[in-house]
């Protein structure tokens, strides 16, 4: 008796369709009555229609198998109705580009103007000696003469310097340093290379010029050499003329008098 009631309820539950059509008609029933809305939030006022079917649908399968199993204790037969899963909204933000920062830089204009080109200076070579004056005997037997204005003199003080080279002894020797006077001519001292007690020394104006003489003491000899003789003078300031300047030296040796004379080179 109980085996042919449990292989009835099995074959009914097999043979068992569900209308889904008047499930789905109670069901909007439900939601569209008032008083339901009321007394409980509608579940489908937050899932949409096709969740709440399904969820219906899967409700009455599973009732009907815990009917067979409560009777017969079948166990209960999988689901084979589709169940679809309740979508969840996917809240989708659309970031807000931030803005960009510009950055701009400056450039230098490029140059338009070109730097002159540099010419080298040209200058004409120049003697290691000083060019002496035109006028004047500079060289006599034995003696060479040289007359220059030395490199140190300024604006307002000179010095001439008279370089005098003889090949032979002397046993005479006169020399004359002649300054112009060109204004605020005042001598200020003198000296040369050879010993100063051999000489007899005087300055004196002269014919317009300031006169330097040494003179070679009798029993004295100048050696065969190079020796220096110079003038020192205070004069106006500024550039000073020596156009008029000259030096003049008689001398005495074995082979003879000697005389030479000249000018003086200004500084280079």
């Amino acid at each position: 008796m109980n085996e042919d009631i449990s292989r009835r309820l099995r074959e009914a539950a097999e043979a068992h369709e569900p209308n889904r059509a008047r499930i789905l008609a109670r069901v909007e029933r439900g939601a569209a009555d008032p008083t339901v809305r009321r007394r409980t939030p509608s579940i489908a006022k937050s899932w949409p229609r096709a969740a709440v079917v399904g969820l219906v649908a899967a409700a009455t399968l599973a009732t009907g198998g815990l009917a067979v199993a409560a009777i017969g204790g079948v166990p209960s037969l999988p689901a084979t109705a589709p169940t679809s899963a309740v979508p969840t909204p996917i809240v989708t933000s659309t970031p807000t580009p931030s803005p960009r920062t510009t950055s701009t830089t400056t450039r230098p204009a490029p140059a338009t103007t070109r730097p002159a080109p540099t010419t080298a200076p040209t200058s004409a070579p120049s003697s290691s000696r000083p060019t002496p004056p035109a006028a004047g005997r500079f060289q006599d037997g034995p003696l060479w003469s040289q007359g220059s204005i030395d490199a140190k003199s300024i604006i307002y003080w000179a010095q001439s310097d008279l370089i005098l080279k003889t090949t032979q002894p002397l046993t005479s020797l006169t020399v004359e340093l002649r300054i112009a006077q060109t204004g605020g001519v005042q001598a200020t001292g003198n000296w040369r290379t050879l010993p100063s007690e051999d000489f007899t020394v005087t300055v004196q104006e002269s014919a317009g010029a300031l006169l330097y003489r040494w003179v070679l003491k009798p029993g004295r000899t100048v050696p065969a050499g190079q020796h220096e003789f110079a003038a020192q003078y205070n004069h106006a300031t500024g550039v000073r003329k020596v156009e008029r300047d000259s030096y003049h030296v008689h001398a005495q040796s074995s082979a003879g008098p000697s005389t030479v004379s000249g000018g003086f080179t200004p500084p280079r």
